[in-house]
């Protein structure tokens, strides 16, 4: 059994790939480590790209290239990888990462000084070496209203149900943290099962810690190791959020069944009205203020409600739709 299997998903982001592949080639032990590349049925020329990289820089020694004839999202796509080796840890890393030198070493030395700490991960930041938010609270129905009316007095009057955590420089627990670089023992997944692969893109990573908390694992953050995310490599929620236009139908249905397995039917029936209450404020405020910036994104309104009735529904798969 090796130590770490670093799990990376490809979805037609084969030169983000590569830049992250090139960011390990000094920081992977080849003799107790393995990176596993899953290129999830992207139908471009992604294998070819990866494959031509693998033979010139003679990585098929630590490498594993797997192809998968269906996109199976994030949760189905890590658990493929982690599926495919034995290891002690698993670090799920996202295409659009590159790590920082060191930042390999001090997650595996961190889960070893914390037997408590089921998942671990790094600082994310920016290219610049600017921190990005990657620990957070669970989203409750009261996030939701925050969120939506995305006023200072709201946020201030229920200030502990805010998500998003201030970036520290000192290792903390927190109740969840991005999934864009994530160590996880292999004991946890022993213990409480692979990704939920009901949800096809967000918010798994949020049930999974939600899992791990519940079995009394830990979740920690590292901010000593340095992990460069791009943001959005493979997804157009974060760019169509940031324009407010019509975002994805898996980060509805993935919202749903986050809060239908969490808070059950009311809470999810409470989450869905709270934040129809926080967007008429902020539609108010918007009427009052043209100065007002509103976080409500396109078709919002509507979307929330996807799969009320059915939480629990098969994801529509993306390629059975118009995202746009």
């Amino acid at each position: 059994m090796i130590d770490l299997a670093i799990i990376i998903i490809n979805y037609k982001t084969p030169h983000l790939t590569v830049s992250v592949l090139e960011s390990l080639i000094s920081e992977v032990d080849i003799s107790v480590m393995k990176v596993v590349v899953i290129d999830n049925d992207s139908r471009d020329d992604s294998l070819l790209i990866l494959d031509k990289w693998l033979k010139e820089n003679a990585a098929n020694s630590w490498v594993n290239l797997i192809a998968s004839n269906i996109n199976k999202g994030f949760s189905g796509g890590n658990n493929l990888g982690i599926q495919s080796v034995k290891a002690k840890n698993y670090l799920l890393l996202n295409s659009d990462t590159t790590v920082r030198p060191g930042a390999i070493r001090l997650l595996l030395e961190t889960a070893n000084k914390h037997p408590e700490a089921g998942l671990i991960s790094p600082r994310l930041e920016s290219t610049s070496g600017k921190a990005q938010e990657s620990c957070f609270r669970f989203h409750t129905p009261i996030s939701e209203f925050i969120n939506s009316a995305s006023t200072s007095l709201i946020t201030k009057a229920f200030r502990k149900y805010v998500v998003a955590q201030p970036v520290k420089d000192y290792s903390d627990y927190y109740q969840w943290t991005s999934f864009a670089c994530i160590l996880i023992k292999a004991e946890v997944i022993e213990q409480i099962g692979l990704l939920d692969e009901k949800f096809f893109m967000y918010y798994e990573d949020v049930e999974f810690s939600f899992r791990a908390l519940k079995a009394g694992w830990k979740v920690l953050n590292n901010p000593e190791a340095h992990v460069v995310h791009l943001r959005g490599g493979s997804s157009p929620v974060k760019s169509q959020t940031k324009l407010r236009k019509r975002v994805p139908r898996y980060f509805y249905e993935s919202r749903t069944l986050y809060f239908y397995k969490l808070y059950g039917q009311s809470g999810l029936l409470s989450a869905n009205i709270l934040w129809s209450l926080g967007a008429f404020i902020a539609f108010i405020r918007s009427l009052l203020s043209n100065k007002y910036k509103s976080k409500i994104v396109a078709k919002q309104w509507q979307d929330n409600w996807i799969n009320y009735l059915n939480p629990t529904k098969p994801y529509t798969h993306p390629d059975d739709y118009d995202q746009t």
